[in-house]
């Protein structure tokens, strides 16, 4: 009995511990267009329809953020938010492509 009572503290403390996880780290949030563009660029918090239109909104897909590195490789695989000219041999850094691991070209 005594090792039941244990057990139930531990996972209650546990699942406690993981809710502030993810109250600390909220995910990133997700906004909405319409695929008319009615009203230009603007976009909603929520899915629903267009006020204009009434089509659906379409959720807006997060553009990843571009990385530079120096095709000599200077400072190994070191990347550079901003194109540029590595610090290191001057050349002009290489915009890092996404790769794909999941199929051949």
């Amino acid at each position: 009995m005594l090792l039941m009572a244990a057990f139930t503290i531990c996972s209650v403390s546990a699942m406690a511990q993981q809710k502030n996880t993810k109250k600390n780290n909220p995910k990133q949030e997700t906004s909405y267009y319409c695929p008319m563009k009615c009203e230009g660029d603007k976009t909603y918090a929520k899915a629903g329809k267009c006020p204009k239109c009434k089509m659906n909104l379409i959720e807006k897909k997060a553009t990843p953020a571009k990385a530079y590195y120096c095709p000599m490789k200077c400072e190994g695989d070191k990347t550079y938010a901003e194109a540029g000219k590595c610090p290191k041999c001057k050349m002009n850094l290489i915009e890092k492509k996404e790769e794909h691991s999941n199929h051949k070209h």
